[in-house]
């Protein structure tokens, strides 16, 4: 059991990959098939840290190795919905590359004050992961583009804002933050009961 978590973060980095050769080679031909495994990477990023947390093996090794393989499996979905999409990535073009400037400054700031990359997994941050999903599927799946791909740009300014709030609080690095307020709450060496099934 407490390999299972390793496995299961290797499992959706060498997924990422592999949604993007199937993009490549099958295009809207396995758009259902597509969204089945984009789900399979959420589970294991779900799962991955309930069960370290469980089993007592959440290290900050293991917390740092779950966030910049999120980023890599989500960077790797959103080149499929690219790759299958085109015409919406350029319709929102502006939006999403907001939200690229954000997560870049997310890791700018947090080397610059921590020598190393943010990996807050804050509550809003995961918020945003689900309405990302969400806008996923629609595009990916159904080539759509509404109310869920809007809720995904709003989440994810509102998380990023979180996650920069976080960095500028935090006395020293620290991993899994729930949100700035217990950053704050850490700054004043405040004591308080983490979620185990998010934190």
């Amino acid at each position: 059991m407490k390999n299972i978590p390793v496995l299961l973060i290797a499992f959706r980095l060498l997924l990422g990959p592999v949604l993007i050769i199937l993009t490549y080679n099958f295009g809207s031909e396995i758009r259902k098939e597509l969204v089945v495994l984009i789900f399979l990477g959420l589970l294991t990023d779900i799962f991955d840290g309930i069960i370290a947390r469980r089993e007592g093996v959440s290290s900050e090794k293991l917390r740092r190795m779950d966030s910049q393989t999120d980023l890599v499996f989500w960077l790797c979905v959103a080149w499929c919905s690219w790759l299958l999409n085109p015409e919406i990535i350029k319709d929102n073009a502006a939006a999403i590359v907001v939200i690229f400037i954000m997560e870049g400054l997310t890791y700018v700031f947090s080397f610059m004050k921590f020598g190393k990359e943010t990996c807050t997994h804050a509550f809003l941050s995961k918020l945003w992961g689900i309405t990302l999903l969400l806008a996923f599927v629609g595009m990916i799946g159904f080539g759509y583009s509404g109310i869920t791909f809007s809720l995904a740009v709003v989440f994810g300014i509102v998380g990023h804002i979180d996650v920069l709030l976080i960095i500028l609080i935090l006395p020293k690095w620290t991993f899994d933050v729930p949100s700035c307020y217990h950053a704050y709450l850490i700054r004043k060496n405040i004591p308080f009961k983490k979620n185990k099934l998010f934190n």
